[in-house]
């Protein structure tokens, strides 16, 4: 499990691609009724991206970095984080609330009322338990999955908030990538997809 981030390139496509993915079991009786299994409890979410523009002069190169990024993760073999530009943070979230003897909640996101993890967050969160903010490293820290760890017991029944920015994990859905050469130093990257994992 990867920590790198995605780079940004000012060459990218206007016209991102976010699609959420289910898997769902169909099986239909002789009477024609259907019985039907979720077999996920969140979607995996699938980005796809298009670099009209990548650069390969000596003082910027994103060709090469892109493509240094791509080699490092050994194409679909490790994960790493990306920042969605138009979903990347949450304010005052609800996480549910404290149970006795329990230490680690994972912290969650809802989009239009779904919730659903987070998987990796940016910097450090500011948590609150039944509105009194707690202090990063004394009373609480958050692991690379999304884990919200309690170094001190909670009183039981009280809200659990958090403030921050979070990543996907995901990881590149080829072992290939193809780079196009348009004009002299200028390449593009048409598409590149990569998928959210659970962990």
């Amino acid at each position: 499990m990867g920590n790198a981030v995605f780079p940004e390139f000012p060459g990218l496509k206007w016209g991102r691609k976010k699609t959420a993915v289910w898997s769902t079991g169909t099986q239909k009786s002789a009477s024609g009724r259907e019985f039907r299994t979720a077999y996920y409890t969140y979607p995996q979410w699938r980005f796809s991206l298009s670099f009209e523009v990548l650069r390969t002069k000596a003082s910027v190169n994103e060709l090469e970095k892109l493509a240094g990024f791509f080699n490092a993760r050994k194409g679909s073999f490790e994960s790493f984080l990306y920042e969605d530009p138009a979903d990347n943070a949450v304010t005052d979230q609800p996480v549910g609330n404290t149970v006795q003897g329990v230490a680690r909640y994972q912290l969650v996101r809802s989009m239009g009322g779904f919730i659903e993890p987070v998987s990796a967050v940016k910097e450090r969160p500011a948590v609150k338990v039944g509105g009194t903010a707690l202090a990063y490293g004394r009373d609480y820290t958050v692991t690379d999955k999304g884990v919200l760890v309690f170094n001190t017991p909670q009183p039981p029944g009280r809200p659990i908030t958090w403030t921050g920015g979070f990543y996907f994990r995901v990881r590149f859905t080829s072992d290939t990538v193809d780079f196009e050469n348009v004009l002299g130093s200028l390449w593009a990257a048409k598409k590149i997809e990569f998928t959210s994992v659970k962990l």
